[in-house]
């Protein structure tokens, strides 16, 4: 039996990572192959992080196995990590990577863990990354044994960083989702019951292209009856500008905004009043927002950018537009007006999510980490 010790964000923590990685440790504790779940008292401190908060605790389950033990920005606290690391019985230690905040922490435990390690890469670097940034992820990947990926474009991009090492693509799985009644969603959210809902959800930053998909709803001619429904934390000064946007005329009674953090009590509304999702993005290394949309049936329109294709099978289960042209945006999204184009997708949307589990995912986790285990000790006795 493989013991797998994963460190990463979890309760209180908000956002993706801290969703992904804590089902992820539910799925490896059920297996029976979860050595130890360490995570962090604190993440980062409030000047660093360019959104209200960085907590949530109703956004993930607070797991009995989770052990907060270590300050991501404080390395006088990573001892203490180590020293629990060091006490499992672990074949490998297991870390997201997808930002340069947690990449000194990441590098200390490569140098110092006498267990492989196996990186799963959700960016090869931060979005919108710097030269400094750039060199944190090379320096944390080059020291990886493995990593798991989510979609050939990263893949290529951490190839480059440490060619042949062992490597397996899988991409996230559906998160399990509970909905409300959606005619009941539909009337706290103020939407008609003949409208067509278009679902942007999420973080916005200026990568996922929202102001895009705002320049394609007001081509729409004006008796469409689509309905954007947005809602998202702006990071940085965005929120401000998207609210000037939005008091466009062309606008008004398109869209039902909700311009902040959705707590994961409400957050089931949002989706359950949805007929489709919409990934507007400029430039993507996959969604975890595509997944759990899927895995609800909502057919998705989205950009042709990095991971995204591999998750969005056009014409099967969605459509793929160019990025950053609001034409082509606005034109897929007319397509799925139509019910009968929906529900042709939306069937296709629930046989890829099918593909996709939670069991699986650890299974793949888990041959990677054999397989660095096995390298590791091939380098050892040749060396």
């Amino acid at each position: 039996m493989r013991a797998l010790a994963l460190i990463g964000p979890s309760w209180p923590l908000r956002g993706g990572i801290a969703r992904t990685t804590t089902l992820l440790a539910g799925a490896l504790a059920a297996r029976g192959a979860l050595a130890g779940f360490f995570v962090p008292e604190r993440q980062y401190p409030r000047w660093l992080y360019p959104g209200a908060r960085d907590t949530d605790p109703r956004a993930c389950p607070r797991l009995d196995a989770a052990q907060a033990c270590f300050r991501v920005m404080e390395p006088r606290s990573w001892r203490a990590l180590s020293r629990r690391l060091a006490a499992t019985d672990a074949d490998a230690i297991v870390f997201p990577y997808w930002t340069s905040a947690w990449a000194p922490l990441e590098a200390y435990l490569t140098r110092t863990a006498e267990r492989p390690s196996v990186a799963i890469v959700h960016n090869a670097a931060d979005h919108d990354a710097g030269w400094l940034a750039r060199r944190a992820a090379r320096t944390v990947l080059r020291r990886c044994d493995a990593f798991l990926r989510h979609g050939a474009d990263v893949a290529r991009a951490v190839d480059a960083y440490r060619p042949g090492t062992p490597a397996a693509v899988h991409p996230l799985p559906p998160q399990p989702r509970e909905l409300p009644e959606r005619a009941a969603a539909r009337a706290r959210l103020g939407i008609p019951p003949e409208r067509t809902a278009a679902l942007c959800f999420g973080l916005i930053r200026p990568y996922k292209g929202v102001e895009v998909l705002l320049d394609a709803v007001e081509r729409l001619p004006s008796e469409s009856p689509l309905t954007l429904l947005l809602a998202g934390e702006p990071w940085g000064r965005a929120g401000a500008r998207l609210r000037r946007r939005l008091a466009a005329p062309r606008l008004a009674g398109r869209v039902v905004s909700r311009l902040a953090w959705v707590p994961e009590d409400e957050a089931g509304d949002w989706f359950a009043a949805a007929d489709l999702a919409v990934l507007p993005y400029r430039t993507a290394t996959g969604s975890a927002v595509a997944s759990q949309a899927l895995g609800l049936g909502l057919p998705i329109v989205a950009s042709r950018v990095g991971g995204l294709v591999d998750i969005i099978d056009d014409g099967v289960d969605g459509l793929l537009v160019p990025p950053g042209e609001p034409a082509a945006l606005a034109s897929a999204l007319s397509r799925l007006v139509d019910p009968a184009t929906r529900a042709a997708l939306a069937a296709g949307a629930r046989r890829t999510a099918a593909r996709w589990t939670w069991n699986s995912y650890a299974d793949a986790l888990e041959s990677l980490a054999d397989r660095a285990r096995d390298a590791r000790r091939s380098s050892s006795g040749n060396g």
